[in-house]
């Protein structure tokens, strides 16, 4: 696992207010983004993080 539940657990609740300010930044700008869509980034993002947490790490190549 490349990184620690603990690690994991701290960057998932870090994207949470992230997507949350994304929506009110790109309200600025006019875009409208809604609720659904916010739930999907964060679920993508969210999604990216474990995916990468569980991938094993590659060997270098030659050992063993």
């Amino acid at each position: 696992m490349r990184l620690s539940p603990a690690v994991l657990l701290v960057a998932i609740a870090f994207i949470v207010p992230v997507v949350v300010e994304l929506r009110t930044v790109l309200a600025w700008f006019g875009v409208e983004v809604t609720v659904l869509e916010s739930l999907a980034l964060g679920a993508a993002l969210s999604l990216g993080l474990v995916l990468y947490a569980v991938w094993p790490e590659s060997e270098p190549h030659g050992s063993g």
